[in-house]
């Protein structure tokens, strides 16, 4: 995380519980002069006090890291508005059906922006029985390679993971207009309308 806990968002969060200082200090163990001392920017919580004070709160740690809570008002999303997320350490890829707040390996991972696949990233598509062959004519080394490639319609949505040595290369069954996706190690996310 690149923010810490502020005495701002702890007035906030402990102000919309309708908790006292002293209510709050008593639920963590504390003085309520503690509470004080954070509300008013003279000190902050120990790491220890993190978790049980974001659960008594109501929030997750991340969300009281960060300052920004998350209301969960159940609207239907579109998949078509899907992120990704590849983490730098360990190649784990995530999907998401919107904006997400992701961690991996120790670090918060970025949506990636997808660009318009380019002429050195060509895609060759062939239908095989129900199936499509998807080719990406693309080196696969150690050092350059695709990672993945996905397609994503408004309701559907199929990643295959790729990995070096081997060949830029899956069948997917491409059913109803979405978008198709490939990843870059070097280059990035790119993304064909299909």
């Amino acid at each position: 995380m690149n923010t810490y806990i502020t005495g701002a968002t702890i007035k906030r969060l402990r102000e919309s519980k309708e908790l006292t200082q002293s209510q709050l200090a008593n639920a963590i163990g504390i003085s309520s002069k503690a509470v004080s001392k954070w509300e008013t920017s003279k000190g902050l919580p120990d790491i220890t006090l993190i978790e049980p004070l974001a659960k008594v709160l109501g929030v997750s740690v991340a969300e009281l890291m960060t300052g920004d809570t998350v209301i969960n008002r159940n609207l239907s999303a579109n998949i078509l508005r899907s992120k990704f997320y590849v983490c730098p350490l360990c190649g784990n890829i995530i999907h998401s059906t919107g904006n997400a707040m992701i961690s991996c390996c120790g670090i918060t991972l970025p949506a990636l922006d997808a660009e318009d696949i380019d002429n050195d990233h060509e895609i060759i598509i062939e239908k095989v029985e129900d199936e499509n062959f998807i080719t990406v004519n693309h080196e696969m080394t150690k050092t350059h390679f695709i990672s993945f490639i996905a397609h994503i319609t408004s309701d559907k949505s199929q990643i295959v993971k790729l990995y070096p040595e081997g060949n830029a290369e899956t069948r997917l069954q491409l059913r109803g207009r979405g978008y198709l996706y490939i990843f870059c190690n070097k280059h990035g996310l790119m993304k064909k309308k299909f």
